[in-house]
Parts: C-alpha cells; structure tokens; sequence
C-alpha cells in the first residue's frame, strides 16, 4: 500500500515537472521565435566587429595550420622509419622550423592584432554619448547632454542611430560587471571606482543582443540587454518622444492601476515622469511599454510577463532587490501591469 501510494505521488511530481518544462520551454520558444537577434560576433553588425570577426577568422586559421604542421611532423616522427626521417635532426631544420618560424609568425600575428585593437579604440567625435551602469543584475541607462547630464533615462534596452558613432561611457554601482554587444563590438568591464570609455557603431537597422560577460553573481546569466539601432529619423523621432512625461491614463482600467501603482509604494523605487513616483532605486518606468523586454531581458513586455513579476519577482529572478507582491489580487495586477504596459 505504501509503495503504490509513493508510486502515485512520484508519477504525479515527475508529471507536475514535465508541465513545468514544457510551459518554460514554450516561453522561451516564443522568446525566441518573435526575435531576430543574434548574440554572435560571427553576424557583425557594425565596424568593429567586422574588424574582430576578421581577427578571429585570422587567428583560428593560422592557429589550425600551425596545430596542423605540427600533427605532420609528429607523426613523421613517431612512424616514419629512422633513415627517411634523418632530415628532422639537421641542424638548420631545427634553427627555421624551430626557431625563426615561431618567433616570426607570432610576431606577425601580435603586431596583426595590436593593428586592429587600435583601430578599435581610435578616439573620434561622438554623435551621441550614452552612460550604461551595471547593477545587480540590470542596467541603468542614461542619454546624456553635451555637458554629460542626464537628459533620458531609460534601463536594460539601448536605442541608438545607425551610421554614427556612439560613445559608452561604463561604469558599475557595485560589482565588476562586463559589458559586451558580440554583433556590434568586443567586450570591456565595468570597475567600481573606475569609468571605461568605449566608442563603436551600427552599419544597419536591427536589434542586437547583449550580455554581461564577466561573472556577478546569482542572476548573472539573466543579466542580458537589447541595443536598437534605428534610421537617424526614426531614433530623434523617438528621442522626441522619450523626453516627455508618461501619458495620464484615460481608460478605467489603466487609471486604477496607476493608483493601486502609487499605493502599493511602488514608486519609493521607481520613476514614472509626470507622477509622484520619483524613487531611483529601481529602473526608470516611464515608458517601459515601449521596452523589448523586463527583468533584463529576461521576458518580453507584456500584461502577463508583467503581472507575473510584479507578483513573483523573487521566484522569476532570485536575489533581485524588488520584494514580490503577493497580497495583491488577480485584478490588482492586471490594473497595475496594463497601466504600465501603456507607458509608451
């Protein structure tokens, strides 16, 4: 009786577990399936990494040729008969093959990419200059004015024009992070204490994957983010758009939840221009409808993915700072996330 009972509560686990994977596995198709990305620095979109692609494919090449000479001689070496390898032991074999050959090659091969790495870090003058600020485990970003303020503050997304320089400016409020686009530019670390400068751009329109590549902590690989780069026209027309406050909402629906939003104390946390929310805790609310993605490009925007973090954050992200908030009600969060899904 025992054993059949246990047998009836594994069956039923081992089903709840297989649901469970197959309801993360839809979402992640979905996720996936509703974005071009690629997070490679094999499809460059941009210059430089035109440039490290080139880098890499030189590397690899002249790395597999030379594992490959090696392999031949050592298997010249191990079964070739004694008398038809006595050319191995002469003495200027020995000086080219052993000597001059390495020494040049990896010569050629560091000034090749020192040649490059100054290419990539060649100052110019900016078309716009952006400060990115890692947190655990998202990213606060900040366009700034010709006299480095503020002038939007956005998070986890970076909207940029294509064809022009852009200027990163990388900094860290707490642990090193590694700020890395693979399809538009290498990576480079983010240092408490420390402010590191990067410069690159977009060839063409399209939404390019990030990721921080230097490892932070618990929710490191949920720490991801979106660069779009837009025709020149249509990044000012929504920069134009960005700057200004959040809509007041006119829909019964989206009105409740912009009250149930400021009751709960969410905005001792975040900011939602135009409202009383001022908190700066938390990532900038104004427009996070326009977002991609929540949690860091984690799950895509949307009333669902929204209600469901705003409920179960530390179940979704583990050791985020956000509590979750379990005592509101199934129409309490819809409210709060539609209102917020209209902050566009």
């Amino acid at each position: 009786m025992r054993h059949a009972m246990w047998r009836l509560i594994s069956i039923h686990y081992g089903e709840r577990v297989m649901v469970h994977r197959a309801v993360l596995g839809l979402i992640a198709f979905v996720m996936l399936s509703g974005c071009n990305t690629q997070q490679s620095a094999f499809h460059p979109g941009g210059p430089h990494a035109d440039r490290v692609e080139t880098l890499s494919w030189v590397m690899f090449i002249g790395g597999g040729l030379i594992f490959l000479l090696v392999i031949v001689l050592t298997a010249i070496a191990m079964f070739v008969a004694p008398e038809r390898r006595q050319w191995m032991t002469n003495r200027r074999f020995i000086i080219w093959l052993g000597i001059v050959f390495p020494v040049v090659t990896l010569t050629a091969l560091l000034v090749y990419g020192f040649t490059v790495a100054r290419h990539l870090v060649t100052p110019g003058s900016p078309a716009l200059r952006i400060e990115v600020v890692g947190e655990m485990w998202w990213w606060r970003v900040h366009y700034l004015d010709a006299q480095g303020t503020p002038r939007l503050v956005s998070a986890n997304e970076i909207r940029i024009p294509t064809g022009r320089p852009i200027e990163f400016v990388l900094k860290t409020e707490d642990v090193i992070h590694s700020f890395w686009v693979p399809s538009l530019a290498g990576k480079l670390d983010m240092i408490p204490g420390r402010t590191n400068v990067y410069r690159f751009a977009a060839d063409r329109p399209g939404i390019y994957r990030g990721q921080c590549a230097e490892y932070c902590g618990d929710q490191h690989a949920l720490m991801a983010f979106y660069v779009v780069a837009m025709e020149s026209n249509d990044f000012e027309a929504w920069y134009a758009a960005q700057i200004q406050p959040a809509a007041e909402p006119v829909v019964t629906q989206l009105i409740q939840g912009k009250e149930l939003f400021l009751q709960n104390g969410c905005g001792a946390c975040h900011v939602v221009r135009g409202t009383p929310a001022n908190g700066a805790l938390g990532p900038d609310l104004t427009h996070v409808g326009s977002r991609l993605s929540i949690a860091a490009g984690t799950y895509p925007t949307n009333v669902g993915t929204l209600a469901g973090w705003i409920s179960s954050s530390q179940h979704l992200k583990p050791g985020n700072l956000m509590p979750s908030f379990g005592n509101l009600q199934g129409e309490e969060l819809r409210a709060i996330a539609a209102y917020l899904e209209s902050l566009k």
